[in-house]
């Protein structure tokens, strides 16, 4: 499996060419084009509790697509719904955890399923339930906007507003805290902020959802009777 990412950062489209009978898994809806010869498999991946908890937990479809190629391979190309960046990572047995909604596709060799995270979640907007991804193979998610990397050292801090999280290192410590004093939280336009520790890999979106989000409810015209 070889992947392009193609008109990035804020359009960006991931072109997947698949070797002889190779096969893809690919979130619902994220297809955006494909050979002809590729096969295509609908079903609840890892049963019917695990793709409940993708769904209703995880933010994830219930059902997902495995797109298999002929003997002489073939061609997908995937976009999620929002514009912004996607990003590849080649798992090498290590464990990510995706927000709500992140997750594009994926090789059949990396599982996927939910984690509770506690009372001390800092994603109030996707619930207390993130997507954990690991195994060995291609990762395919996205972001809305660019995706920055940053890769914390052992005891390294680092703190992050929490609508701009893409992806973790499972494993790594964080807690919530304010952005400054109660004023600051209150008036600043800046809510709750995580800090995280390292040694892990973290991944941030250039933009919010809930802030644009935010931004555009007042603009929406109002009808009046």
């Amino acid at each position: 499996m070889q992947t392009q990412i193609l008109y990035r950062p804020a359009f960006a489209l991931a072109v997947v060419a698949l070797g002889p009978n190779e096969g893809i898994r690919v979130d619902a809806g994220a297809m955006v084009s494909m050979s002809s010869d590729l096969q295509i498999e609908t079903k609840a991946q890892g049963g019917l509790l695990a793709s409940l908890g993708r769904s209703l937990l995880g933010g994830e479809s219930f059902f997902q697509n495995t797109y298999r190629a002929g003997a002489q391979g073939g061609e997908i190309t995937l976009a999620p719904t929002l514009p912004g960046d996607i990003s590849v990572v080649e798992m090498q047995g290590e464990t990510l955890l995706l927000q709500s909604g992140a997750y594009l596709a994926s090789a059949e060799k990396i599982t996927l399923d939910t984690k509770w995270t506690g009372a001390k979640t800092f994603f109030a907007s996707e619930g207390l339930i993130m997507l954990r991804a690991s195994g060995v193979g291609t990762l395919i998610f996205s972001s809305y906007g660019a995706i920055h990397e940053k890769n914390l050292a052992a005891g390294e801090k680092y703190r992050v507003d929490t609508g701009h999280i893409v992806a973790f290192s499972d494993g790594m410590s964080f807690q919530v805290t304010k952005v400054g004093g109660v004023k600051s939280t209150l008036f600043s336009g800046e809510g709750l902020v995580v800090e995280l520790t390292g040694p892990g890999r973290l991944l941030m979106q250039t933009r919010s959802e809930q802030s644009f989000i935010d931004w555009l409810i007042p603009q929406l015209p109002v009808k009046h009777d």
